[in-house]
């Protein structure tokens, strides 16, 4: 494959699996305060817009474990906020559950993790040019 064929993918979505779609709801959506763009009526997926990306938020089924093997790992999602002090400290007032506060990189930027009901861990970054 060429370059030139690979160069320009844009990012077209991200998925989260989730054990309980409706706690899921309500943290990405009331905590995180997030606009879900798409309810699945069966309760299977959520989807939101998030810069441009697609994020889906992903039930499994509770029986099949390999579907559960996929629920509490690092997603290695990271999402770029303008401040994260006051983001951390906004969402920490909610009660989330951070498993890194903000911390300086060696690269420069700014970085705090944290975890969903599920335990799925999510990043922040703030000060990437």
């Amino acid at each position: 494959m060429t370059q030139t064929m690979t160069r320009n993918w844009p990012l077209n979505a991200v998925r989260i699996f989730v054990t309980d779609i409706r706690q899921a709801q309500d943290f990405y959506c009331n905590t995180l305060g997030w606009e879900a763009t798409a309810i699945e009526p069966s309760g299977s997926f959520l989807l939101f817009k998030v810069g441009g990306v697609d994020l889906v938020v992903e039930n499994v089924k509770g029986d099949i474990q390999a579907e559960q093997n996929l629920v509490g790992r690092f997603t290695g999602v990271s999402f770029t906020v303008e401040d994260i002090q006051a983001t951390y400290e906004a969402l920490s007032a909610k009660g989330v559950e951070f498993v890194q506060t903000p911390e300086k990189q060696a690269w420069g930027g700014t970085i705090a993790s944290f975890v969903d009901h599920d335990r799925n861990g999510i990043t922040l970054v703030s000060g990437v040019q």
